[in-house]
């Protein structure tokens, strides 16, 4: 529970917390029922045992817990809930009993747990009326008709749950229903209904959450109180949990450290500001406080300037535009340390600012040291190195923050902490780095990298909000075609997008075999459909009706909510998040526009120039991964296939087909040695093969022993690089970046096995991941060595996209090619692959 409890308290950051429990099992409904909930087993001693360790471990963690004589948890939820509601809260009940979902409403959401915490389905009415066409209050109407086993009340006689529903979807509820009764068709099901009516309005009464239970304690009695952390320590010391026992510990040091006064200095004035041009000397520490995680949007909230031992603060912003501060931020000469240089790039440039010379940033040296530790929050960070002084921001500035900020006092330590943090913090982990020998990855590649992602997220892309709506509409006609063709194949219409439904039609009417089932009933993945394809043609139109519907609502539909007031979409690149070293795109994503699919495709036609006199153009990395494999194997086969121009998915057909000849290997073959080649480079099983080829597993592990026989440098390599993640607890790219694997010898066999698959594909996915980076670097400075116009928008896994005026293409084709590929010297040459149009789909 404890675990529980503090993931829900850290995903939510609440200000009034309530945890319920029941008194007992008799309650007014025992009264009104005495079969209420008679068939549910006794409580197990060993919970009942636990009961009162429970909640003083909630008085211990400031939590307020509540039970009640002759009422159900449910009912303190239910009227504490509609309280906070009626308050303008914003209200998350989160329970294991679906029951509660009726309390869904505005300003409250239900979150019903399907494995623990980490896995939650949320209840809210938008989500009952596009489920199931009913509002979250008609539940209460459904189980009157259909009764709850859990509960044990019975509901009206051979009433199940489907037609409960749809009596509820056409009478609207239970009183009206019976309104109507004598109109219905003559059947045994009327003749039930008349006959039990009262029980129906019993289990109706039964079913009804109470939202006006008469609680002794008010809202203001839930706030979240500070956790006692002496309590805390003497409980897990007498509980012997040992984990939380050391977490409360080390934070408790980290509490009693930040007691510690710190001196700032306030800026109130640009004379405030002008004295600080006679004092610099040496590095500079800058922290800018924005408030939002997305930083080409968020609101500005302060800054700290940390100077010869001394910490200036502000909440005045316009003062970063003032000559003394800007010259010390624009100067070349003046080194800076920060914290996530690109967050403070962008910012400062939204004022004017061009921030210069950074030569230290905490978040991505630390991110090199440790890729697991890629927490976007400097006190975390600081805590994992056993580092006290920041307290952590997350509460206040990042994901799930609060609508209110500190005052200006606590605004002010807090910024002048985090300044001391990274300038106390600097030493320990620049000697690390070097010890790894990663400060030249980190010199060369990630912080000049950073300044270059900063300008591209900078400069956007202009996107056609017009062609993008014109896509929806297209799309929405798609949707309606096939959706008559499901409905006409099913028989009737039903909710495509309800698992529940759709498992019914298929699985029960349509009588297909069913693959898997879950607790909610059949899964309809699409792994189930895709094996299920063959047996009838309603699952390719499900199949094509889901792809479609996610290209219209995820991208299509979702691109043009982030189009910019500019016309432009400003992705931002997570540079920190993978621990391969890939980069990611968010606010939106563009590295998952779907391509597979021509509807996917068209996207692009949207991705255009900002003028008339540019084109798109885009330079892609060919099957870069193979050939870092064939450099660090240093297979001489593989090699001499890349050295020789050959098309090395042919290439590789001919030796497991056994083939004399390129002009013999034909498409399929071709496609299944291309699975091959980029499988082997993710350590595929003979299992996970068989399943993309759709062959069988002896026959795939005759492709994988065939592969290995033409490549045998290959296997070494990968066993080589095995042993030594054994004997490392790590593996590198050929840039010094290192992906940890703990479970390198875990005894969970499965656990092991992903550990060495990650071992083998890791130090080839990050070099090819290097090699971008490298090559995004030398393409930006030789852009503005040559004082061309053209820009550098995106980067898409292996592929650059660039802007180009029409009177540099010719300059463009000949560099943009020439750069990339002297990137890194390997013992096989890179390819790449340029072409150019009107939109980024003409370019590709």
């Amino acid at each position: 529970m404890k675990k529980m409890l503090d993931t829900l308290l850290e995903h939510h950051q609440p200000d009034n917390v309530l945890v319920a429990f029941d008194a007992g099992k008799t309650t007014f409904r025992t009264e009104m029922f005495a079969d209420y909930k008679g068939t549910r087993a006794k409580t197990p001693p060993e919970l009942l045992e636990q009961l009162p360790y429970i909640r003083e471990m909630l008085d211990h963690m400031g939590l307020k817990w509540h039970e009640q004589d002759n009422y159900e948890a449910d009912d303190i939820i239910g009227t504490l809930a509609k309280k906070a509601q009626s308050q303008d809260f914003e209200v998350i009940v989160v329970t294991g009993d679906k029951d509660l979902t009726q309390l869904a409403d505005t300003h409250i959401q239900v979150d019903v747990t399907v494995k623990g915490v980490n896995e939650i389905k949320s209840y809210t009415p938008d989500y009952f009326e596009e489920e199931l066409g009913i509002t979250p209050l008609q539940l209460i109407d459904m189980k009157a008709l259909m009764g709850d086993n859990s509960d044990n009340y019975p509901g009206v006689t051979k009433i199940g749950e489907k037609t409960a529903l749809k009596l509820v979807q056409k009478y609207g509820s239970v009183k009206e229903l019976y309104n109507h009764v004598d109109e219905m068709k003559k059947s045994k099901m009327k003749e039930n209904l008349i006959n039990e009516k009262e029980i129906a309005f019993l289990c109706y009464d039964l079913a009804t959450i109470k939202v006006d239970t008469p609680l002794d304690f008010d809202l203001a009695d839930t706030a979240l109180q500070p956790q006692n952390s002496e309590q805390l320590v003497s409980f897990y010391q007498k509980m012997n949990f040992k984990s939380f026992l050391d977490k409360e510990v080390l934070d408790s040091q980290f509490d009693q450290n930040t007691q510690e006064e710190i001196s700032y200095t306030v800026l109130n004035n640009e004379e405030d500001a002008q004295k600080l041009s006679d004092i610099v000397e040496g590095p500079v520490i800058f922290q800018l406080e924005l408030f939002g995680e997305n930083y080409h949007e968020a609101d500005f909230v302060g800054f700290c300037l940390g100077i010869n031992g001394k910490y200036f603060v502000s909440s005045n912003i316009e003062l970063l535009t003032t000559s003394a501060i800007k010259q010390i931020l624009e100067s070349s000469r003046i080194n800076k340390w920060v914290f996530d240089v690109k967050r403070t790039i962008v910012g400062l440039r939204r004022l004017g600012v061009t921030l210069r010379a950074v030569d230290f940033d905490m978040l991505l040296v630390s991110y090199l040291l440790n890729p697991d530790h890629n927490q976007n929050d400097l006190g975390e960070l600081a805590q994992s190195y056993n580092y006290f002084d920041a307290k952590s921001d997350v509460q206040v500035y990042g994901k799930g923050a609060k609508k209110s900020l500190p005052d200006e006092d606590g605004l002010f330590e807090h910024l002048s902490r985090k300044a001391r943090t990274i300038e106390s913090i600097k030493s320990d982990l620049m000697k690390q780095l070097t010890e790894h020998n990663q400060d030249q990855l980190f010199d060369e590649i990630e912080l000049p990298l950073a300044f270059v992602l900063a300008e591209m997220e900078i400069i956007g892309i202009k996107v056609q909000a017009s062609t993008l709506q014109e896509m929806s509409v297209i799309l929405s006609q798609q949707l309606q075609e096939i959706e008559t063709k499901i409905y006409e194949q099913a028989g009737e219409e039903f909710n495509i997008n309800s698992p529940k439904q759709l498992g019914q039609i298929l699985f029960e009417k349509l009588n297909l075999p069913p693959v898997k089932k879950t607790k909610t009933g059949y899964s309809t993945s699409v792994d189930v459909l895709e094996t299920l394809k063959k047996k009838s043609p309603i699952v390719s139109d499900i199949l094509d009706y889901r792809q479609i519907a996610k290209i219209q609502s995820t991208y299509v539909n979702g691109l043009l909510k982030t189009i910019h007031s500019d016309q432009r979409i400003h992705t931002r690149y997570l540079q920190t998040l993978t621990a391969t070293g890939r980069l990611s795109s968010v606010d939106p994503n563009l590295q998952n526009i779907p391509i597979r699919l021509e509807e996917g495709r068209k996207i692009r036609h949207a991705f255009v120039p900002s003028n008339e006199e540019s084109v798109i153009f885009s330079s892609d990395y060919s099957q870069v991964e193979l050939r870092v494999l064939a450099h660090m194997s240093e297979d001489e086969n593989m090699q001499e296939a890349f050295k020789s121009d050959y098309d090395i998915h042919s290439h590789t057909a001919m030796k497991i087909f056994n083939l004399s000849s390129p002009e013999e290997v034909d498409g399929n073959m071709r496609r299944q040695a291309k699975a091959v080649n980029f499988g082997i480079v993710y350590g595929i099983s003979d299992y996970g093969l068989a399943k993309n080829l759709d062959i069988s597993r002896k026959q795939a592990q005759t492709f994988i022993d065939q592969y290995f026989a033409q490549y045998p440098k290959v296997k070494q390599f990968m066993d080589d690089t095995i042993d030594q993640a054994k004997a490392d607890g790590y593996v590198e790219t050929l840039m010094h970046r290192r992906r940890y694997l703990p479970d390198i010898h875990s005894r969970n066999f499965h656990l092991r096995s992903f550990a060495e698959r990650t071992a083998m594909n890791s130090p080839i996915q990050g070099t090819a991941a290097d090699i971008i980076k490298i090559a995004m670097i030398n393409m930006q400075k030789a852009l503005q060595d040559k004082q061309l116009r053209t820009k550098m928008l995106l980067q898409v896994h292996d592929e650059l996209i660039f802007e180009v005026p029409k009177d540099e293409l010719a300059i463009i084709e000949e560099l943009v090619p020439q750069v990339m590929t002297s990137a890194i010297q390997l013992d096989v040459p890179l390819v790449v692959d340029s072409s150019y149009g009107q939109s980024w789909y003409q370019a590709k």
